[in-house]
């Protein structure tokens, strides 16, 4: 798989996660009442780690599931923003887990694996956003092309 859209979008989100962490206070929650920028990089740390965990599956042989429920739950948010040690630790897990996707889908993975279907469950707040089968590749673009361009957004509204 072409990783290239995959590291400018992680690229583009870690430079406005590590400015935003620069200028406010990240523990802030919106002035829309949303997440705090703490609180959106948690969220997608978790939604990082599930990709991995759906990627890791298909590369053990194993049947992948995407669920991202658990990335919107408040308290396990509170325990990632705990367990990395705050806005800068969410930062590097990011970093870390953008890079080792990208060297699963860009350099383990084969075209096949890439293309295994994966029951696919996309919540957003109260809303169903997919209830589909997506294949792993298509998971992992929607990474680029939307998620992480989506929260870059949000995290320039955190707090501001």
């Amino acid at each position: 798989m072409e990783t290239q859209t995959l590291e400018r979008a992680y690229d583009a989100f870690l430079a406005t996660a590590e400015r935003v962490v620069a200028e406010r206070d990240v523990s802030r929650p919106g002035d829309d009442g949303g997440w705090s920028a703490e609180q959106v990089l948690a969220h997608v740390a978790l939604v990082d780690a599930a990709t991995l965990e759906a990627a890791a599956r298909i590369a053990a042989g194993g049947r992948a599931v995407y669920d991202n429920r658990v990335s919107l739950d408040a308290s396990t948010i509170g325990a990632t923003i705990a367990a990395a040690g705050g806005a800068a630790g969410l930062i590097e897990r990011i970093r870390s887990q953008g890079a080792a996707l990208g060297l699963l889908v860009g350099s383990v993975l084969s075209d096949p694996e890439l293309a295994r279907k994966v029951p696919a469950l996309l919540v957003s707040g109260d809303d169903v956003v997919l209830d589909a089968t997506l294949t792993l590749e298509e998971i992992v673009g929607g990474l680029a092309a939307d998620h992480l361009p989506r929260h870059g957004e949000q995290l320039e509204a955190a707090g501001a």
